[in-house]
């Protein structure tokens, strides 16, 4: 505290150092009280903005911790989160405990120097004559002065602190500022057609990606071409790039090189809004948000009852909604916490149902599914949408056999784009050992 105080004191401007040495005693107290302010205010703003640093992880790591309860219990790291929780927590109280000693500390010395100027008053009335200050003069500015003390602290407090809190905004800015944002919603000079896509082809041109700048290339100049209708299944090892291919589709991540193009529009010059509603996707992490049933599945209320029952039927859903004492419009909780993790990715393939997208991603929508009801999933996306264009990362090999072409990734590269037949008869085929390492797993 005292090498930062130090610290401050040797940065400080020159008009907060200079002094006058032939001035008097008055003046050099108000000097040196100017200088003490200066030091404040710079120590001030750092302890602020040390407090709100190190919060941050104590907030995240409570957060995370109440969502993973029966995750740390099962693997009894208890006491090691408890720990933790303690480090972070004694950071944060030790950096919150400077600041308000740095507030005491002015206080202090704000009311040293209220009540000097208040004695130099009264010693002033009480030793004036009559004759030279009228009497109810004195008492008016013995009166001020003393009001003063109060005053001054409660003004200058209220400056440096809330100052010390614009730190909290000054992060806000450099967050609008330094981070990159996404591309703009919708760009007029783009012309959709109303129906677009029509066809649902998507064609990659020579189309490189990386998630951020600085970082290895996960898509490595795909030249793949899809056509309308068709189903597709990606399939590859852990960290080969098939999620990747969806980041791409939906633009999470800016090209590095290339294009995509859908039904002859590039997506590149399509705005984020007018390109992500025409496509669907089933995520492999089911997403519900806190509201009902229906608001999960029809959150711009553009569908009626019967059409979210029909959706609810096809994904297998409509008996488990039925049972629930409002049906559609039963809670759901945040995170849909009150669902099982299968009955969340029921939801929301009916989600994707409804909106009838020509372009479908299911990034390993079955992978929280028993066996038997992953089979009737798969009749259910056979016959829903066989009008679409279906892209669907495989999480079991099996179930993608049926697809129209398989694509194999390896190492951000297409390195086979076959139907599944020809690829199973090739010899070294990437595919072929895919499949008989998964039919070995699973014998």
């Amino acid at each position: 505290m005292f090498s930062f105080c130090l610290l401050q004191i040797l940065t400080l401007p020159s008009e907060c150092l200079n002094r006058n040495r032939d001035s008097s005693d008055q003046a050099t107290f108000f000097q040196s009280s100017t200088v003490q302010f200066c030091i404040f205010q710079r120590s001030i703003r750092q302890m602020k903005r040390m407090e709100n640093v190190s919060r941050s992880p104590w907030i995240s790591l409570t957060t995370s911790t109440i969502q993973g309860l029966s995750t740390i219990h099962a693997y009894d790291k208890r006491q090691q989160y408890i720990e933790l929780f303690k480090v972070l927590s004694d950071t944060n109280s030790n950096h919150f405990l400077l600041f308000n000693c740095g507030t005491r500390w002015l206080s202090f010395w704000l009311d040293f120097l209220s009540a000097t100027v208040t004695l130099t008053v009264a010693l002033f009335v009480v030793l004036s004559p009559n004759e030279t200050i009228n009497p109810s003069l004195k008492g008016l500015a013995l009166s001020y002065t003393i009001q003063l003390t109060g005053m001054l602290q409660f003004v200058v407090r209220l400056s440096t602190e809330v100052e010390a809190k614009f730190t909290s905004v000054e992060r806000l800015l450099e967050y609008i500022t330094v981070c990159v944002s996404e591309g703009p919603r919708s760009i007029k000079e783009a012309n959709i057609p109303k129906s677009w896509p029509q066809e649902g082809s998507i064609t990659f041109k020579n189309y490189s990606m990386r998630y951020r700048d600085n970082t290895p290339i996960v898509l490595n100049k795909l030249n793949i071409n899809i056509k309308p209708r068709e189903k597709v299944g990606i399939v590859g090892r852990t960290g080969s790039g098939k999620s990747s291919l969806g980041v791409a589709l939906f633009r999470l991540a800016e090209a590095a090189e290339g294009t995509i193009v859908i039904d002859g529009m590039d997506v590149n010059k399509l705005g984020l809004k007018d390109l992500r509603s025409k496509l669907s996707v089933i995520p492999q992490d089911p997403v519900l948000f806190i509201g009902t049933v229906r608001y999960n599945l029809d959150p711009f209320n553009n569908y009626k009852d019967e059409q979210l029952w029909q959706a609810l039927e096809k994904t297998y859903m409509k008996d488990t909604i039925a049972k629930l004492p409002e049906k559609l419009e039963s809670p759901v909780v945040e995170n849909g916490e009150n669902f099982s993790v299968g009955e969340r990715q029921l939801m929301c393939m009916a989600r994707a149902l409804l909106r009838n997208s020509k372009i479908i991603l299911l990034d390993e929508a079955t992978a929280s599914i028993d066996s038997e009801t992953d089979s009737m999933i798969q009749q259910t996306i056979r016959d829903a949408f066989q009008h679409c264009t279906v892209l669907t990362i495989a999480h079991r090999i099996n179930t993608v056999l049926e697809s129209d072409r398989i694509l194999v990734m390896d190492q951000g590269k297409a390195v086979e784009f076959d139907r599944p037949q020809d690829l199973m008869q090739r010899p070294n085929s990437l595919f072929a050992s895919l499949l008989a390492a998964a039919n070995h797993v699973n014998t």
